[in-house]
């Protein structure tokens, strides 16, 4: 099963579609989870062109609902536990404070969030999390391309990396890329 994760769209008013980057990145994904600060219905349903969409209810996204989104998301794949909420700061809390703040104490796998625009990928006590910082406006910077996520299950094989999209209209993009594999742990490639 590959998932695409991405948070924290902002999209601005006079861009009426996501970016082609997104589009690339999230080919041949099965699910997309969008951790929150959707802004915009639109922007699920423009990802829900590319795959099934499930989204945690942002800071930002509560003068309207959809049935695709929820406070915390919860996803079985392949015989793991993914829970996903939008904000968990500070992320660097231990892992069971977090479980037990966010998730209700319930056993998880691999845990997601959003919210800090900054990206994030940390392997601890057994859990893998992610925050795929934000594709459209990374680290608070003004509006660029930044960074998604995607995640891949087969069976027993669990891969995760943080993916930059790029550059936008000449605007460095200053996101870090992540790559995480139970043999290799966390490695920062960028």
């Amino acid at each position: 099963m590959r998932i695409g994760i991405l948070s924290d769209t902002h999209q601005p008013l006079d861009q009426k579609t996501i970016w082609d980057e997104i589009h690339v990145a999230f080919a041949g994904v099965d699910l997309i989870l969008h951790s929150g600060d959707i802004v915009s219905r639109k922007i699920l349903d423009q990802l829900q062109v590319i795959a099934p969409v499930l989204a945690a209810r942002g800071n930002h996204d509560f003068d309207w609902d959809d049935e695709r989104m929820e406070d915390v998301q919860w996803v079985e794949a392949e015989g793991r536990r993914i829970g996903m909420t939008h904000a968990i700061e500070p992320e660097d809390r231990p892992i069971e404070v977090l479980r037990d703040l966010y998730f209700a104490g319930q056993p998880i796998d691999i845990m997601i969030s959003g919210d800090s625009h900054i990206e994030r990928m940390d392997y601890r006590d057994g859990v893998l999390q992610i925050n795929p910082g934000s594709p459209t406006l990374p680290h608070h910077q003004s509006t660029r391309l930044g960074s998604v996520a995607l995640l891949e299950i087969e069976g027993d094989r669990l891969e995760a990396r943080i993916i930059r999209l790029g550059e936008h209209a000449g605007k460095p993009n200053p996101c870090r890329e992540f790559h995480f594999t139970p043999e290799t742990g966390v490695v920062r490639l960028g």
